[in-house]
């Protein structure tokens, strides 16, 4: 092995041992040019193991240096004299590894097979931005059955793998309002139809005050769009039945989840008498157990102008920050108590003192959220 190229081997670092004595068999006479063959075996001291003495000599070196450097090596993997040769016996090993095995600078970085093992190839390609490649649309039982039929019976394997239509109905407060001066109710929820790009999407929300009727109800009537894994676009039309006159509007706006699982929804509003309103509210699903789950929420409403008809000052016009704590009595239907904190600012809170309402409103609340 010392003559192959980059295969320097090391000096032997001690003495060579010395070679247990045959005195049963005698050492048999070797021609200078003649290969020694290799002596019958006897049964090893240990599994997967020859003694020194019985491996084949090493062309150009001593048995002494040959036993020096074979010493720790697993001889399991060697093949054997007369052995025939085994695929990928030294296919995949690190060479550079083993003792005196040094590669040459300019080997270093290939293969035994002379490829660059930092080649970029499969896994290891840049990223960028090519087209994924079409689909292979030869499919092979249409060589075994009519192709009209075989289309259809992949039109139902795809609509019954997530194709076909879903509905849901939620409400993610339902409750009941105490607070000082008179209790109320509130309500808030959603209901949608269609797949999982295209769905129809109904809106409701409001409040009222028990023997004084509802103050605020609304409705809205969406088309709602994935533009994401995550987020739905949705665009439509908004019809407010209180406060006021009844009002139209033409609604635009998104709802999904946030990073951190944070669902939120935004939406944009423009009345059909040019007044601008827009909404932004949010919530999150921290879970104390597997049943108890502790909901912050928070809802934001806002003007672009004075709206006197309806009590709706410019700019931030309410806040509502609630923090609410349900038990899951199962997925679908969960008692909750909590607390909600109401307020009014700008010229919203002066239309509510002028007509002899506190702005600010701390309620302790009591409902069920529950979807279907």
């Amino acid at each position: 092995m010392q003559n192959m190229p980059g295969m320097s081997m090391p000096m032997p670092s001690k003495k060579p041992a010395a070679k247990r004595p045959a005195a049963k068999r005698p050492t048999p006479q070797r021609h200078p040019t003649a290969r020694r063959t290799a002596p019958a075996r006897h049964p090893p001291a240990k599994a997967g193991r020859e003694p020194m003495e019985n491996m084949p000599g090493i062309p150009g070196m001593s048995d002494g240096a040959a036993q020096s450097q074979m010493t720790g090596m697993d001889h399991r993997a060697m093949p054997m004299p007369g052995a025939p040769a085994q695929s990928g016996t030294m296919e995949g090993m690190d060479h550079s590894a083993m003792p005196g095995m040094e590669m040459p600078a300019d080997q270093a970085g290939h293969d035994m097979s002379g490829m660059s093992s930092t080649e970029q190839t499969g896994t290891n390609l840049p990223a960028g931005n090519a087209p994924a490649p079409l689909p292979p649309m030869d499919h092979y039982a249409d060589r075994q059955f009519p192709a009209g039929d075989m289309q259809q019976s992949r039109s139902s394997m795809m609509r019954e793998s997530g194709g076909q239509s879903f509905n849901q109905v939620m409400f993610n407060l339902a409750e009941y309002q105490a607070h000082k001066g008179r209790d109320g109710y509130r309500w808030d929820g959603e209901a949608w139809f269609g797949g999982d790009v295209s769905r129809l999407t109904l809106k409701s929300e409001g409040e009222g005050a028990f023997r004084e009727g509802v103050e605020s109800a609304e409705i809205q009537a969406l088309y709602s769009r994935a533009i994401g894994p995550y987020f739905n676009l949705q665009a439509g039309v908004r019809h407010d039945f209180e406060p006021g006159r009844p009002t139209t509007y033409a609604a635009v706006g998104f709802e999904g989840l946030a990073p951190y699982w944070f669902e939120v929804e935004g939406a944009l509003f423009l009345s059909d008498k040019g007044d601008l309103l827009a909404r932004l509210e949010g919530y999150y699903d921290q879970r104390i157990t597997q049943r108890l789950v502790l909901q912050p929420r928070v809802e934001l409403n806002l003007a672009a102008q004075d709206v006197p008809a309806t009590r709706t000052g410019a700019g931030l016009s309410s806040a509502e920050l609630g923090l609410r704590l349900r038990y899951e009595i199962s997925r679908q239907f969960a008692p909750y108590i909590g607390v909600s904190y109401e307020a009014k600012t700008g010229q919203t809170a002066r239309y509510a003192r002028a007509e002899g309402e506190d702005p600010t409103r701390t309620s302790l609340v009591a409902g069920v959220r529950f979807w279907f």
